[in-house]
């Protein structure tokens, strides 16, 4: 408790994924993760929300709080909305988050 009051908590967010992108006005954060429309999440008061867009890295969510409980619940609903998949690993991910990715059909054969 005493480092969310001193100097807050932080979690970051990549989207990652060909034509994925993420913008915020204020609390509303806009999601464009493969949907036939956008997704649309409102965030609490308590939560600042910053993304960006560097050119050659997958967009970036950027949510801090000083409430961890509620930060970590936030950033698991959002990551929920479209997990990473095992074989592209295409998604929402964590961004300290090491994925691991399968091997596709061809190969089992031989």
């Amino acid at each position: 408790m005493i480092v969310g009051a001193s100097e807050g908590f932080k979690k970051t967010l990549d989207v990652v994924g060909v034509g994925f992108r993420a913008s915020n006005q204020g609390q509303l954060l806009e999601l464009s993760i493969g949907f036939s429309h956008p997704i649309y999440v409102m965030l609490p008061d308590e939560i600042k929300v910053t993304t960006e867009t560097v050119k050659g890295q997958p967009p970036r969510i950027i949510l801090e709080s000083t409430d961890k409980q509620l930060i970590g619940q936030v950033a698991a609903k959002i990551r929920s909305l479209r997990k990473p998949e095992p074989y592209k690993g295409k998604g929402i991910k964590y961004t300290e988050e090491i994925l691991r990715k399968k091997a596709g059909k061809s190969a089992g054969k031989k």
